[in-house]
């Protein structure tokens, strides 16, 4: 493996795991939590449409006996599933913080 996409690799589980756990550590007021819940749970459903779209083209590619497929992740490896996940739930909190106003 290459040492630039394994440095890659760490930064993103780091940043990760921060970002999702920062909030549960924060004190706050209720209207906090409900801006984090509202982010949480639409990143939630982003993550249940790609892997139902990936189960759909699996499916498809199954029975079009496309010998090529493999079964792998949505975009085709783990880390830009992750890396896609981390992006729609930032993206999700940063509207909610300004519609909300956090």
């Amino acid at each position: 493996m290459d040492w630039v996409k394994l440095v890659y690799l760490v930064i993103l589980l780091i940043s990760g795991v921060f970002v999702f756990l920062a909030p549960f550590f924060q004190k706050g007021d209720e209207r906090r939590k409900f801006i984090n819940s509202k982010a949480q749970s639409y990143a939630f459903t982003v993550i249940i449409g790609m892997l139902i779209i990936s189960v759909v083209r699996s499916i498809y590619l199954t029975i079009q006996g496309n010998t090529s497929y493999n079964g792998d992740y949505v975009e085709g490896s783990p880390i830009s599933f992750l890396s896609v996940t981390l992006i729609v739930y930032l993206i999700t909190l940063l509207v909610y913080r300004k519609k909300y106003g956090d």
